[in-house]
């Protein structure tokens, strides 16, 4: 397995696929195997305003509570409700149904800031 390349990725581990002016967030392969089996996940409200490196979501591991913070500015336009009873989607497809939130970007050129697949790979140690 690869990171995909369609997609920006934080030293936090989160991910985010833009589209428009919309950035679809997520963590990672790496983030979701160091916090093990996902128990519950804790959305932000739609219509909150975040700052880039805020706190946004918590995602709750047998190990751990762990934060994801948002990897842009922006405000909150959607969340994955399909999560809600499908915890374990962001285990066993944190890069596509496992998506946590939809941020509109207030300032999209903090997308420059953020790592490619490559760098991200190098930067987690994953060699898949």
């Amino acid at each position: 397995m690869a990171y995909p390349n369609d997609r920006k990725y934080s030293a936090d581990h989160e991910w985010i696929v833009v589209s428009g002016n919309v950035g679809t967030v997520g963590i990672t392969h790496h983030a979701q195997d160091a916090l093990g089996e996902i128990v519950h996940v804790e959305l932000p409200a739609v219509g909150k305003v975040f700052k880039k490196g805020d706190s946004a979501a918590e995602v709750e591991s047998v190990k751990a509570v762990s934060g994801v913070y948002t990897p842009v500015s922006g405000k909150i336009v959607a969340v994955n409700d399909g999560l809600d009873g499908n915890e374990g989607n962001v285990n066993s497809d944190p890069h596509t149904s496992g998506w946590l939130f939809k941020v509109e970007l207030s300032n999209p050129g903090e997308l420059d800031g953020l790592m490619d697949s490559a760098a991200y790979t190098a930067h987690a140690g994953d060699d898949f």
